[in-house]
Order: C-alpha cells, then sequence, then structure tokens
C-alpha cells in the first residue's frame, strides 16, 4: 500500500486532481440532498473542500491559485455566452431599476463595514478582509490588498485581511441563499409561474408569424409579377405557394398574377392585414393541406460561407425556386424577410420541392453534427481576449491605483458581446448549450473546490480563537443587512420578479455560486440575465469603495 500512501501524503499532480475529484464528487452530492425542501446545490463542493483543507489534505498555494481562477474563468466566460443574447435587452428595459437596487446593496454593506471598523469592533485590515469575503469579491479583496500596501500598512495587515476573508467568504455564499429562501417563503412564491414571466418579459417583443391564404380579387394585379405587389415588401410578408387552376406551386416573385390566384402568406398580422386589402380576401381553403409536389423543411445553417450574409445575397434560393419563410433564432422565430442576415444555427423553414431543397440544404450547411460540435478555437481565443481585457488598467480620477475589470469581469464582458457578433467570419463564438452548461459546471466546481481546499484549516483555527465567532457574525451581518433589506424592499414595492430578484442578490455580491444556485432552484437561466445586468456596475463599486475605505480610514487614523 505505499503507492497509495505517497498518493496521499506526497504533492503530485496526480494527487492535486485526485483532492479536486473529491471535493468535486463529494460536494455536488452533499448539495443534492434535500432538507426541508432546500439544498445547498454547487455551493456544497465548497464545505466538502473546508472539510478536506481541515483534513490537513491541502494543495499547493500556486496550482490552488490557477485551478481558482481558471475556474472562475470557464464558468463566467461560458455563462456569457449563455445570457449574452437578453442581456442588453434587459438593460434597456429593467436595467436602470436592477443597478439601482444592486447599489443599494453595496453602499449598505460597505456602510456596516465602516461601522463595524469606525465603531472599534475590528481593525481596519481585518474589517475590509470581512467586508470583500462577506459579499464573496475576490477581486475587492486584491484591490483592498494594494492599497493598504500603498498606503504604509504593517506587513502583517495583508495576511489579517485574508484571514478574515477566508472566515466571512463561506456564510457569504450561504447568506445569499438563505435571503433567497427568505423572500420565497415569506412572499409565498410560485417559482415556476415567476420563471414562465421572466423569460417572457426577457424575450425582445417580436410577434410571432402567422399564416393566411388570399384570393386575387383586385383586377390591378391582373400580369403584375409577385414581387412587384405593392406593400408587399414593406408589410415584411413573404408568398410561399401560389395555386392556380388547384395546382400549388412555389411562389416566385417573377409569378404573373391573375384574377383567381390563391397566396399563401407569413408575416405579422398586422403586415397579412396590409395585404390582404391589397389582394382581395381571404381564401377559404388553406394550400399547405393540398397535394401536390411542393413541400417545406426546416434547414440548419452551419456553413461559414453564408455566415452574415443576407438571404437574398444567396442566388441558390431563386435558382432552385425556393423561398424562406420563416427563421429561428435562439428560440424566437422571425418572418423571412429580404435584408434578413444570416447567422450559424440559425434554422430556416423553407418552401419548395424536395430535389430542389436538397440543393438549398448543401448550400446552407445543414449539419446538425457541426451544430452540436464545440468550436475550440474560437472558445480559447475568447477566454485570451477575455483575460486581455480584464487586465487593462482603468485610471479613475481620486484614486490611485488603477482599477480593473479582473478575470471575472473581462471574460463575462467579452462573452456577452462575443455572443451578439455570434461568428466573425469562419469564427464561431456559439457554443452547444449541452457543452456550456458542462463547461459551467466544471468550472465553477473548480473554483470552490480550490477555495475550500486552502481556506480549510485556517477556516477552523480561526473558529476556534478568539475573534473567529466575532468576526463570523461581523461579516454574516455585512452579507445579510443589505441582502434583507434590499430583497424585501424590491420585492414589496416593486415586485420583482422572483427569478430577477434571485439574479440581482447574487449579481450584488458577484458571487457564481450564489447564481448556479438560484438557476438551480428556478431550472431557468433568468436570473442570469437580471446578474449580468448589475454586474459590471456591482464590480466597479465594490472594488472602488474597497480602495476607498481603506484609504480614507487608514489615512483618517494615521492622522
Amino acid at each position: 500500500m505505499n503507492w497509495l500512501t505517497q498518493l496521499l501524503t506526497e504533492d503530485s499532480a496526480a494527487r492535486t486532481v485526485m483532492l479536486l475529484g473529491v471535493a468535486g464528487t463529494a460536494g455536488s452530492a452533499l448539495g443534492k440532498i434535500r432538507i426541508g425542501g432546500v439544498s445547498l446545490g454547487v455551493a456544497g463542493v465548497l464545505f466538502a473542500g473546508l472539510f478536506l483543507g481541515y483534513l490537513k489534505l491541502t494543495v499547493d498555494a500556486h496550482v490552488l491559485e490557477f485551478v481558482r481562477e481558471f475556474g472562475l474563468i470557464i464558468f463566467v466566460y461560458t455563462l456569457g455566452l449563455q445570457i449574452g443574447p437578453g442581456f442588453f435587452g434587459s438593460l434597456r428595459a429593467r436595467g436602470l431599476m436592477l443597478n439601482g437596487f444592486a447599489a443599494a446593496i453595496v453602499l449598505l454593506g460597505a456602510a456596516v463595514a465602516v461601522g463595524l471598523i469606525q465603531g472599534g469592533f475590528v481593525e481596519l485590515p481585518a474589517g475590509i478582509g470581512l467586508l470583500s469575503g462577506a459579499t464573496t469579491n475576490t477581486p475587492s479583496l486584491a484591490a483592498a490588498q494594494q492599497a493598504l500596501k500603498q498606503a504604509g500598512a504593517a506587513d502583517g495587515a495583508t495576511a489579517v485581511q485574508g484571514l478574515a476573508y477566508a472566515v466571512a467568504y463561506p456564510f457569504g455564499i450561504v447568506g445569499i441563499i438563505l435571503t433567497m429562501i427568505l423572500v420565497r417563503r415569506i412572499f409565498r412564491v410560485d417559482v415556476k409561474a415567476e420563471v414562465v414571466v421572466a423569460e417572457t418579459a426577457q424575450q425582445p417583443a417580436r410577434p410571432r408569424p402567422a399564416t393566411r391564404n388570399f384570393e386575387v380579387r383586385n383586377t390591378n394585379l391582373v400580369g403584375r409579377p409577385l414581387g412587384k405587389v405593392p406593400g408587399l415588401a414593406d408589410a415584411r410578408v413573404v408568398v410561399s405557394r401560389l395555386s392556380r387552376g388547384g395546382v400549388v406551386e412555389v411562389a416566385r416573385p417573377d409569378a404573373l398574377l391573375r384574377l383567381g390566384d390563391i397566396l399563401h402568406a407569413v408575416g405579422t398580422e398586422e403586415g397579412l392585414d396590409e395585404l390582404r386589402v391589397v389582394v382581395g380576401t381571404e381564401a377559404g381553403v388553406d394550400l399547405k393541406t393540398l397535394p401536390g409536389s411542393v413541400t417545406n423543411r426546416r434547414l440548419i445553417v452551419t456553413r461559414s460561407t453564408v455566415f452574415g450574409r443576407e438571404i437574398t445575397e444567396l442566388d441558390v434560393f431563386a435558382e432552385r425556386n425556393v423561398v424562406v419563410t420563416r427563421v429561428t433564432r435562439g428560440g424566437i422565430e422571425f418572418t423571412a424577410t429580404p435584408g434578413f442576415r444570416l447567422q450559424f444555427g440559425d434554422v430556416l423553414m423553407v418552401v419548395g420541392e424536395a430535389p430542389q431543397i436538397d440543393a438549398v440544404a448543401a448550400v446552407v450547411g445543414n449539419s446538425n453534427k457541426a451544430l452540436n460540435s464545440p468550436q475550440p478555437i474560437p472558445f480559447f481565443l475568447g477566454i485570451a481576449l477575455g483575460v486581455i481585457v480584464g487586465a487593462i488598467p482603468l485610471s479613475l480620477p481620486g484614486l490611485p491605483v488603477a482599477v480593473k475589470l479582473g478575470l471575472a469581469g473581462g471574460p463575462l464582458v467579452v462573452a456577452i458581446l462575443l455572443s451578439r457578433v455570434a461568428n466573425t467570419g469562419p469564427l464561431v463564438w456559439y457554443l452547444p448549450t449541452n457543452a456550456n452548461h458542462m463547461l459551467r459546471e466544471v468550472g465553477i466546481t473548480l473554483f470552490l473546490a480550490a477555495v475550500g481546499l486552502k481556506s480549510g484549516d485556517k477556516f477552523m483555527e480561526v473558529l476556534r480563537g478568539g475573534d473567529g465567532l466575532r468576526w463570523m457574525l461581523f461579516g454574516a451581518a455585512i452579507t445579510t443587512l443589505p441582502l434583507i433589506i434590499v430583497g424585501l424592499l424590491a420585492r414589496a414595492w416593486k415586485k420583482l420578479n422572483y427569478a430577477e430578484l434571485c439574479g440581482l442578490l447574487a449579481g450584488s455580491m458577484t458571487d457564481p455560486p450564489a447564481l448556479a444556485f438560484a438557476q438551480q432552484t428556478t431550472g431557468s437561466d433568468a436570473p442570469a440575465v437580471a446578474y449580468a445586468t448589475v454586474y459590471p456596475l456591482v464590480m466597479m463599486l465594490r472594488v472602488f469603495s474597497a480602495q476607498l475605505i481603506v484609504f480614507l480610514l487608514y489615512r483618517a487614523a494615521a492622522a
């Protein structure tokens, strides 16, 4: 059994991977245990890591730091890709209110920390560490440590700050989760109903295309090409089938109209009403139900040569006499108007004869394999770009230290932007849903396991010491007081949707584990949209407030 003893005691890559695997396995199992209908979810990994750290099953600090940061990068990047398409619409609709509540949580937490420091309950290094840990914000910890060094604090100040951070951090996660549960219980929230409302509100206000059949009664249209019907393009309506003498054919733009022709049209209700006025009247038959060689099929856009091109730019549709009636993107259905630009993963509803549709399918790709296959090059390139953006120093007046978005903010911002671009030439930023969810879970699990393993031994030491319980109570106050006050106020006053409220609470603490818990609890990505809406402002406020407290209070104490 010497090999097992060596594996457990000697520092090695195998031992590191094994401990991370044990923490991930045990923590995930712990997170599934439900007590009173509530489970820890992914946060269980943190406690499993703390227990392993308490048993002295530690890993090299540099290795743990890499695992923690890399796991966080993977989590926030995949999160950004997932919620990016709905982010900007949410920002326009409700962003001001959500960011107002989030800012209030940040400022209230800072006020509680300042009160504890000024009241003599804790020293400045411990107080600022408690603020960072209680709000689960590592960038503010780093910014405050740098500010302490610049302010000339003693060498041991940063160590005390880090220890206070470790003590407050676990309840920082649990406190957010408990607040979510408290709000749900007090207001007796129907989670499923609230999720439906939230997801509906986060979708762009775009009516679903409808279909109608019109009979040509307008004599002014006789002999006019279908594509030249007045108002057809402006009404954003597509005519896909034409019936003449009982024979159904594909509606070509150059087809000359006759009285009695029946047109099958797709578009908005308003656009169809406008077309009816021009054409004549509604027909008493649905051309889709009549027999014939004309059929319809869904094709998936997967070939890079058509990315970013308008439907009318692709000659294959006219050459093969195939009409695109609808385009589905991100679960939203659009009328296929001429200026619509195609992106990877678009689903086209086309009408035509089967052999001609096959030819069109070869041009647009229509490959399920390509759709479900991850793109490793753009994935790693996106992560690299995110790290670069996060490292850019932002100098602001009044602060001697430049502020950075960091390894959490940079990848998130870049992923949100790339999700809007969808593709850049042959580079496809889209990540299949299954791959996205898997990578997201792996990332957050690695992050929490590393945090727990690093803090486990110190955590128990401080708890058994004189300051441990006091620090934990103070950290709990910094965590819960702002969350409960703003959470109850937002729900009671503004009737904020529960799914959005969970995302707001998690985002106000820049806390991925709490967000993961909210997503597991609601079974929806709706909390992530609110999380991303408030994240940029909150991250900046967290970093600024930590630095500002250090500079102001340290200088005041020195004076």
